[in-house]
């Protein structure tokens, strides 16, 4: 069903859900934005950890913004179809997961969570002689091995992957990572120290360390199971810091008992983990810094206001980015169905209109096409529901 924002907003209305940091709702002009937790007809959402299946969508909201990388508590699919463009925040959260990679990194390696645990059996010792003769006895059982020379696996070269082999760089680890889909701009980023693998099993047959930086979605969903950890070099040592999703635990406690993993360090503790001397569970705080939510925070406001005030569309996980300067005349956007026609039909319609078009930018992502169109004379409602109506076309908005 065809969408049609009629007339250029001079205001807008932003429903939040969760708790948003402040800095990042600074971002909002109070003159032109209402930013409250109860609207009923918002323009568009900003929201965390909030699951939106089962709510209905306001015929009114044209974006959704997740403070934080995944989205897989938005229905992004369902946005797709009203024209509703949903932002993620890929990298504000980065420098938080990469440190706690770290710490990951040195707590599985260093016997250091086991041995503040057993430190804290000791409270009844009142001698601190004999408790410093019994911990130098006693210390052998923590001894752990250091990370420096050994080798990092990285799989996923994206925003946070990247900081964490050129860490692991730093660091004096060999780095070797994996990412069939890495983008220039994640290639800039990385250092040319960091070797590069065909496949995911040369990088686990070679790797001390394997650390986990991709999405939850159905190409990597259970991305290391039985099959893949069976190639694995013996005593591996497997972080989880990405998703749940993407590790097959039944898997991963068949390799922790026969030998094959080491240990296991994640960020998603299931029940079947919990209480294992060889996993090292965190709950889920790999982005739970007030830095990282701020910049989350401030990343979604910015998106937000660029796509309501200009049409343009970045860090977008269902429309192709898209942005184009304005410099003079009226700016409608479109978006349609990615189907041949559309955008020549449209422009038939704003020469029927004696609509002349100054600058224009069209782009396409999957099964969506969106289009800024920069026009000279205003827009009238009659031509924004022609164009509205042309077939293939999901929603109509003059910017």
């Amino acid at each position: 069903m065809t969408s049609l924002s009629e007339g250029r907003q001079t205001s807008f209305k932003i429903r939040t859900y969760n708790s948003i940091a402040v800095k990042g709702l600074e971002e909002f002009p109070r003159n032109r934005y209402e930013v409250a937790s109860e609207i009923t007809h918002p323009d568009a959402f900003v929201l965390r950890s909030h699951k939106l299946y089962d709510e209905t969508l306001p015929d009114t909201v044209k974006a959704i913004a997740r403070a934080g990388a995944g989205v897989n508590n938005v229905p992004v699919e369902r946005c797709s179809g009203k024209g509703i463009v949903v932002f993620n925040t890929p990298g504000a959260n980065a420098n938080a997961v990469k440190e706690l990679v770290l710490a990951g990194l040195l707590l599985s390696s260093r016997g250091i969570s086991q041995g503040n645990s057993f430190v804290q059996t000791l409270e009844n010792q009142s001698d601190a002689k004999a408790l410093a003769k019994y911990l130098e006895q006693q210390k052998k059982a923590f001894k752990g091995s250091e990370i420096a020379g050994k080798t990092l696996g990285v799989v996923g070269l994206g925003a946070i992957g990247s900081m964490v082999a050129n860490m692991g760089v730093a660091l004096g680890m060999k780095v070797i990572g994996f990412d069939p889909a890495i983008s220039v701009e994640a290639a800039w980023r990385l250092s040319s120290e960091v070797g590069k693998m065909e496949n995911l099993q040369s990088l686990l047959a070679r790797a001390d360390f394997v650390s986990l930086h991709v999405p939850a979605i159905e190409a990597t969903h259970h991305l290391l199971n039985k099959d893949t950890l069976a190639v694995a070099k013996p005593g591996l040592r497997l972080l989880n810091f990405a998703r749940e999703e993407v590790v097959d635990t039944q898997a991963v406690i068949a390799a922790l008992d026969s030998g094959k993993l080491a240990g296991y360090t994640s960020d998603f503790p299931t029940p079947e983990l919990i209480g294992r001397s060889d996993v090292i569970l965190t709950p889920h705080i790999g982005a739970s810094t007030e830095e990282a939510e701020e910049n989350c925070a401030v990343m979604a406001a910015q998106q937000l206001r660029d796509y309501l005030e200009n049409g343009n569309i970045k860090n977008s996980v269902n429309f192709p980015f898209a942005s184009m300067e304005r410099t003079s005349g009226h700016r409608i956007t479109f978006s349609n169905e990615n189907v041949s026609g559309v955008l020549g039909h449209v422009l038939s319609v704003l020469a029927e209109k004696e609509v002349n078009v100054i600058d224009m930018l069209n782009k396409s992502r999957d099964n969506l096409a969106y289009n800024i169109l920069d026009v000279e004379q205003p827009p009238s409602e009659e031509l924004l529901a022609a164009i509205a109506a042309v077939d293939h076309v999901i929603s109509v908005r003059l910017v």
